[in-house]
Formats: C-alpha cells, sequence, structure tokens
C-alpha cells in the first residue's frame, strides 16, 4: 500500500501573515498531518479518527507527501493502530506537546521505516521558544480545541467493518456476523444460517456436517410462532461457529425436501449427528430449542477433561506477559558504553525512557527508530561482547512501550535477532551481563500483540529465540539467568494458551511445544534452589500442556519423561508452590 501525508494549515493563511508580528519569528503554517493509505486517511484530534481522504473538516489538505510503501497486511496495520489509541485518546490532546503530528510520526515510523518532516514535528518547540509562544500556550491550546477534536462529518467516516475486534489473548480476529444467507457454494461458513431450496443443497449441507451435527428448522412463511424464535435460531448458529451447521428451510418454496421429510407441522426441528437423525420435535418454545441445540453441541463435541478442572491459580496467571521494567542509574548505565554512549541515538532512547518513567507515554514521542537500529547493529560490529550489555539493557527499556515493540515486531525484527544470534553464537562464552540483558530484551517484546505472530509464524525468528530460552534454563551458575528463561518460557506459552483457549489454532508447532516442554522439564528436574524460577517452568508447563489433544506428541513425550513424578519432586522441594504445582499435576 501506498502512504502518504497529508498537511494542512489550521489557521489557514494566517500563521504565515501575522507570525511574525506576534511571535517576532516567521512560521508558514500550523500543521495538522494525517496519514491516507488503503482509501482510507487517519489523524488524531478527538481520540484517533477516520475519514475518507480529504473530507475532514479541515478541508483539502495544503500538501501530500508520498511516504513510501508498506508491505505490512492491513490486519496488522491496524493492530499497531490499537496500542496508538491507548496513547492517543482525546483527553491526552495537547496542541504543542502531544498533537496530532506526534501521531502520524509514530505511525508513520511504523509503516514505512521514517518519521514525518522534521520541520513540522519541531514547530510547537519553535513556538514555544518565543516569549509570546510562552504566555500565549494556555489561550492558544484551548482556541484551537474546537478545530483539532471536531467530530468528522458522519457521511465521511468509513465503514467500521475494517477494524479488527480485540479478543482477551491480545490478538486480533475479525468478528464473525449472525445471518442467514442462501447456499451458493459448498464451503461451510461458520456462524451462518443457510437456506437451501433443493434437495440438492440440502444433501450438500448434510455431507457438511458428516463428522460434526446438523439442525435443520423447517418453517413456511404463513407461519407466525415460527417467526419468534428466528432471532433465537441465529443467536445459536453464531453461537456454534463451526461446530454445527443450521439450516433453515421454507417449505412453501423447497417442495423437494418437503417430500421427502414429510413435515406435517411448522415448525419442526430436526437433529443430526454424524450424518444419522438424532432427534425431532415441533412448537415454537425457544428454551426447548436452545437447550436441545447446545446439548446435540456438546454431544457432538465433548470439552476437553482439562476444561472440567479448577485451574484458579495457573488460569489466573496468564493475563499478562512478564516484562522487566526497572530502570537503572541512567548515567552509569551510559558511561559503561564508552564511547558509544555519546551517539546521538543513546540520548534520544535515554530521553525517551526517563520521560516515560517521569510525566507518561502521553509525553514521549517515539526517538528516530531507524537510528536506533543503525546504532545497534553498528555496535554489533564493533564492540567486544562485554561492552554490548548497556546498549541492550537501555534497548530493553525502550521496548516497553508497545510502540517501540510493535515497530520492531514488524519492521526491524532483524536488530532485535542481531542481538539474539550473537548471544546464542557465543554460547557458554557469552559474558553472564549480556546473556540476561538479552533474556530481558526478549520478554518485553511481548508487550506488543504483533510479537507473537511474527515470532511464532517464522521459523527464522522462531528458531533462535528457541535455542536462547532452552540453552539459558539449564545455566546451572546463574540462578536469575533461569529465571529470566523461565519467564520468557512463559510469555512464549501464554501466548499460544491464549489462542488455544479461544478456539484457535496453536501459535507454535507441536514439534516446538515438544521442544519445548522438553527443555522445561529437564530445568524443573534441576531446578532446587530459585522459587521464582520454579515457578516460571510451572507456568510455562502447564500452559503449554493444557487443551493439549489426547495421545499427541506433547502427551507421548510426558509419558515418556515422567513429567507427573518431576512435578511431583518440584512440589516436595519447593512446599510454597503446593497449589500450583498441583494444578500442573491435573493438567498432566
Amino acid at each position: 500500500m501506498d502512504v502518504e501525508l497529508y498537511v494542512y494549515d489550521l489557521s489557514k493563511g494566517l500563521a504565515r501573515q501575522m507570525s511574525g508580528q506576534l511571535l517576532g519569528i516567521q512560521i508558514a503554517a500550523v500543521y495538522h498531518t494525517a496519514l491516507v493509505f488503503g482509501g482510507i486517511e487517519y489523524f488524531f484530534g478527538a481520540g484517533v479518527q477516520t475519514s475518507y481522504p480529504g473530507r475532514t473538516h479541515h478541508g483539502r489538505p495544503m500538501e501530500v507527501i508520498p511516504m513510501g510503501t508498506t508491505q505490512l497486511p492491513l490486519e496488522v496495520v491496524l493492530e499497531y493502530l490499537e496500542s496508538l489509541k491507548a496513547i492517543y485518546t482525546m483527553e491526552a490532546y495537547d496542541l504543542f506537546l502531544h498533537n496530532c503530528n506526534n501521531f502520524t510520526n509514530d505511525f508513520a515510523m511504523f509503516l514505512v521505516g521514517k518519521g514525518i518532516p522534521d520541520h513540522i514535528t519541531s514547530l510547537p518547540q519553535t513556538v514555544l521558544n518565543t516569549p509570546f509562544g510562552q504566555m500565549l500556550k494556555p489561550q492558544l491550546d484551548h482556541a484551537m480545541r474546537g478545530i483539532t477534536q471536531a467530530p468528522v462529518p458522519p457521511n465521511n467516516v468509513p465503514q467500521a467493518v475494517t477494524q479488527p475486534q480485540s479478543i482477551p489473548n491480545g490478538l486480533s480476529s475479525r468478528p464473525q456476523i449472525s445471518r442467514s444467507i442462501s447456499l451458493k457454494e459448498k464451503k461451510e461458513v461458520p456462524g451462518v444460517v443457510y437456506k437451501p431450496t433443493r434437495l440438492k443443497q440440502l444433501d450438500e449441507l448434510l455431507a457438511l456436517a458428516k463428522d460434526s451435527c446438523a439442525v435443520i428448522f423447517f418453517t413456511s412463511a404463513t407461519c407466525p410462532p415460527c417467526k419468534i424464535v428466528y432471532p433465537a435460531y441465529d443467536e445459536l448458529a453464531a453461537e456454534a461457529g463451526s461446530k454445527a451447521v443450521l439450516i433453515k428451510v421454507d417449505l412453501t418454496s423447497a417442495y423437494e425436501i418437503g417430500a421427502r421429510y414429510q413435515v406435517r407441522a411448522t415448525p419442526t426441528f430436526m437433529t443430526f449427528i454424524k450424518g444419522e437423525k438424532e432427534s425431532e420435535w415441533s412448537g415454537a418454545n425457544e428454551a426447548q430449542l436452545r437447550g436441545n441445540v447446545r446439548l446435540l453441541i456438546q454431544m457432538t463435541h465433548p470439552p476437553h477433561p482439562h476444561t472440567l478442572l479448577r485451574l484458579s491459580t495457573l488460569q489466573c496467571l496468564h493475563k499478562s506477559p512478564v516484562t522487566y521494567t526497572k530502570i537503572p542509574p541512567m548515567e552509569k548505565l551510559i558511561a559503561k558504553m564508552g564511547i558509544a554512549g555519546s551517539d546521538s541515538a543513546v540520548g534520544a532512547l535515554k530521553g525517551f525512557v526517563t520521560t516515560r518513567q517521569q510525566s507518561s507515554a502521553i509525553d514521549a514521542p517515539l526517538p528516530n527508530l531507524p537510528a536506533v537500529n543503525a546504532f545497534i547493529n553498528k555496535s554489533f560490529q564493533v564492540l567486544p561482547p562485554e561492552r554490548l550489555f548497556p546498549i541492550v539493557d537501555l534497548f530493553r527499556l525502550a521496548l516497553v512501550d508497545p510502540r517501540v515493540s510493535g515497530y520492531y515486531a514488524e519492521d526491524a525484527s532483524e536488530t532485535v535477532f542481531r542481538i539474539i544470534n550473537t548471544v546464542n553464537r557465543l554460547d557458554t562464552n557469552c559474558p553472564y551481563q549480556l546473556r540476561i540483558v538479552t533474556l530481558h530484551m526478549a520478554c518485553n517484546l511481548f508487550t506488543s500483540q504483533l510479537f507473537p505472530i511474527k515470532l511464532f509464524l517464522e521459523p527464522s525468528y522462531s528458531t533462535p529465540l528457541f535455542q536462547l530460552v532452552t540453552s539459558s534454563l539449564l545455566d546451572s551458575e546463574h540462578p536469575p539467568v533461569r529465571i529470566a528463561a523461565s519467564s520468557l518460557a512463559f510469555n512464549m506459552a501464554a501466548s499460544n494458551y491464549q489462542q488455544r483457549v479461544q478456539g484457535n489454532a496453536d501459535l507454535l508447532p507441536e514439534d516446538s511445544q515438544v521442544a519445548l516442554i522438553a527443555s522445561l522439564l529437564e530445568a524443573m528436574g534441576r531446578e532446587r534452589e530459585s522459587k521464582d524460577g520454579m515457578r516460571g517452568l510451572l507456568m510455562a508447563v502447564g500452559l503449554l500442556k493444557y487443551l493439549t489433544a489426547k495421545g499427541g506428541e506433547v502427551d507421548d513425550l510426558c509419558e515418556a519423561v515422567g513429567a507427573k513424578d518431576i512435578i511431583t519432586a518440584a512440589k516436595g522441594a519447593f512446599p510454597n508452590l503446593k497449589e500450583l504445582a498441583s494444578e500442573v499435576e491435573q493438567v498432566m
């Protein structure tokens, strides 16, 4: 997709005419900017807003600047946009310190790897550097609110169907729409009520349900009671998803179907399990309909045994990733970099981290991330391993912000994996400090919802991370390394678990899960010093094992290595973790 920067003048030419008299300096415009791609204009005012290009209340742009092209899928872009919405709220808008240009700069950095022109982003500070600018700041901010935060005309707001739906696992999915459609193709569409009119169409639908179940709702245009249960039937279709095929047959037009099934009253319902008729009943009883359909689905798709377990400790611990946010004394950290600490990228990162800590993410515009990449890559080419850890530690602090971790998940992941691959290549010769801050850095990458998807779906990224985890779990000399490795393993397991419990495909391939659990169980058998390390190991194993297929490779591994015995021994060694260990035992 081509990305363009729309530049507007909020003063409509007055700034050019009067700025010299009022401020003592000449400014060309009071800039408002927006990013346009995919036929939609994105900008910050009353929160993050959208419009058809050039149709906001600001009128036509004074300039359109091509920013480049993004190859990112729209779903990934919209996912990142969701993280920006938490920072760019309506209440957080500030004409001088947190405005539309900060938003477009951050968004452009993610989309095309560069920010917007400096003369736009630096204008507020230029104005504030003048005596009148400082004096008029409150009045100007207040006066411009009606312009900067005005709503977009309703007919110019794009349809919301392109927006992803947030789900508890931290990823995104398109919302499923419950609706009735006519059968035009054989492929099953979850959450839909089908309306066949010919016998052949009905047979094709029942064939789709040969390994699951189906419901036929016989109705007619002249049946008022039938209409009472239409909404409930549509809701059941959405609830069933891909677990059942729900069909509605209007007997006033589907003569062939009526002749076969000899239905004498409407509404009549018939259910089928794996191609065989299960039951039949008549009447517009909504409670009976809901109960029978749900029972049918439960009979066809019995719940996993794990769903019947009480796992209050294990299941309440997966909701947020483990992150490392403690900030060391900045001056000492930078001093350890030597001459590299004088690089402008270091100063930009320091300012970003410090502002974010002392104020909030709202007050901390992103540093020049491409310049940060160049600095890190150059440092890893020329500096010895023992001098690299303070650079990684400073980088780790920036990754706490999901805007930064999102950027490195998509646009600059090579920088992250240069660091990880360096640690893996050094192996046992890797300095302790470099290894542990790299583990902390990897944990902080999970602050972005984009990172798990990028990580697990591309072996070139997942393989180095697995190597880092497994080698660090078995570090017998440094308990903090084992704790950090177990935290990283937990983040990986939790991301996979969150997908699984939502009924989505696992992010981790089964062979990767087997390898990770094997390493975790081996580390668990050795760990007798660190309670925190053991807690991380137990949580990671429990989340990886939860809802796995009976008789699958993970099951076979756990039985072969005696996973239950290992967990029992851990429970004895760490009495304070008895409750968590008992729950993981049940999952085994």
